[in-house]
């Protein structure tokens, strides 16, 4: 059986990284790599933020 150990192997692109970025009122920006990490930090903040999903 042959080796698949890259060589002439086709190269994909990078996978986009989609992170969540929670934005409080006061202006802090953090982000999170889970959902549910970004949820819980704004509940923690009083619910008063707006999470966005970013790809980078």
């Amino acid at each position: 059986m042959a080796c698949n150990c890259g060589g002439n192997a086709p190269q994909w692109p990078p996978q986009p990284v989609v992170v969540y970025e929670l934005t409080l009122p006061d202006g802090t920006v953090r982000r999170y790599v889970t959902y549910q990490e970004a949820d819980a930090a704004n509940q923690r903040a009083g619910s008063t933020g707006v999470i966005t999903a970013v790809t980078q």
